[in-house]
């Protein structure tokens, strides 16, 4: 498993894709569970810990660039995306890697930064249309 070991105390300071908004993530247990948390000024999310591995796998199997298309839960991804992969019920989780109901989706803004982060992935900077590939 990656390098999940940031608190609440000292967290990745990260930037969307684009570098539009900063926002922090740590890692709690929560419920049992190993869980990213991503704070966005007032707003928390909270992401299953193991995908920062699963989409590493998922990149690699790709083998190439594959496009973010982060999405609200509300809306639907564009098929093929990271996003989309991110509530397919085919994933590893079978489904929904965002675990706050209402707050699920853009899993693809947020999660890939720490990735980066990480030294798992490349990812593009663009003002929009942004993708990643594994490393």
């Amino acid at each position: 498993m990656a390098a999940l070991n940031r608190t609440k105390a000292d967290p990745w300071q990260l930037k969307t894709p684009p570098g539009t908004s900063e926002y922090t993530m740590h890692v709690e247990e929560k419920d049992g569970k190993t869980v990213l948390v991503c704070t966005v000024g007032k707003t928390v999310l909270f992401y299953d810990a193991r995908c920062t591995d699963d989409l590493h796998k998922m990149l690699k199997t790709a083998g190439d660039w594959v496009e973010l298309g982060g999405a609200d839960e509300q809306k639907s991804p564009k098929a093929g995306t990271v996003e989309a992969w991110g509530r397919d019920p085919k994933n590893p989780v079978g489904g929904w890697y965002g675990l706050k109901k209402g707050l699920r989706g853009r899993f693809a803004v947020y999660v890939p930064p720490l990735m980066e982060a990480l030294g798992l992935c490349n990812l593009e900077h663009n003002t929009k249309n942004n993708r990643m590939r594994a490393k």
